[in-house]
């Protein structure tokens, strides 16, 4: 992984035969979905992070918007964590993240569809778009987890691939490892309710000691650090 973000002056790292590099950005709980999911498969691989703010110019050449995470195999140039991890999935099929059985992958996905509504609510309470207290924001995040507490129980296993962790697994953790930010943000406290999810706390303590998972987790003071300073004029991305 470069150590450091790279902006608008930064040369463009020549790439080896046969690498595959991940465009991301340290913080990003996107980038991480496909680090995770690079680990999950042992995929040996290059990560280049991006300073978001400014962009190295050659960096539009591979993502038009200059978003990450972008994977790039050499031969092609894969957009979007959710496409970049199903294409990890097919191109890289053992271990398989998805159930074999059709019906159960199908699931999976469904899930994994419904969870955008998490995504996108924790999206707005880490940057308060609204500027609301925490606890408007959280309503909107723990609603659609009633869901998945549901699931998890009715399936009977620890993760919801079964006694390992699967794709929907891996592409929710982000997340989760973020619950605690938006409190944190606003100088308050925040403790999951574990008699309305346990099964979901159970999870989340679990997924902590996956060592994909593991190898890419960011401690919620880093976190805080990290979203304290991005709203400024010349956000922090390094020696943080």
């Amino acid at each position: 992984m470069s150590e450091e973000h790279l902006a608008v002056d930064s040369a463009c790292p020549p790439m080896k035969d046969g690498e595959v590099r991940l465009y991301g950005m340290r913080f990003c709980p996107f980038t991480q979905r496909v680090r995770i999911v690079l680990n999950a498969k042992n995929i040996p691989h290059n990560v280049v992070n991006i300073n978001l703010k400014n962009q190295p110019e050659w960096y539009f050449k591979i993502h038009p918007d200059g978003k990450v995470p972008a994977l790039d195999t050499g031969n092609e140039v894969v957009l979007e964590s959710l496409d970049i991890a199903d294409f990890l999935d097919e191109k890289f099929p053992d271990p398989p993240l998805y159930p074999n059985d059709p019906e159960l992958k199908s699931r999976d996905k469904e899930f994994i569809k419904k969870f955008g509504k998490v995504v996108g609510a924790t999206s707005r309470a880490l940057h308060n778009t609204d500027n609301l207290p925490v606890e408007e924001y959280l309503k909107d995040i723990l609603e659609p987890l009633e869901e998945f507490e549901a699931e998890l129980t009715n399936r009977g296993t620890t993760f919801f691939g079964g006694d390992n962790p699967g794709m929907l697994d891996y592409i929710m953790w982000p997340w989760s490892e973020r619950s605690k930010v938006p409190s944190a943000l606003q100088d308050k406290e925040f403790h999951f309710q574990k008699e309305k999810f346990p099964t979901l706390v159970a999870w989340r303590d679990a997924m902590k000691d996956v060592n994909a998972v593991r190898d890419t987790i960011t401690s919620l003071e880093t976190h805080v650090k990290f979203l304290k300073g991005y709203s400024g004029a010349n956000p922090e991305f390094d020696n943080l």
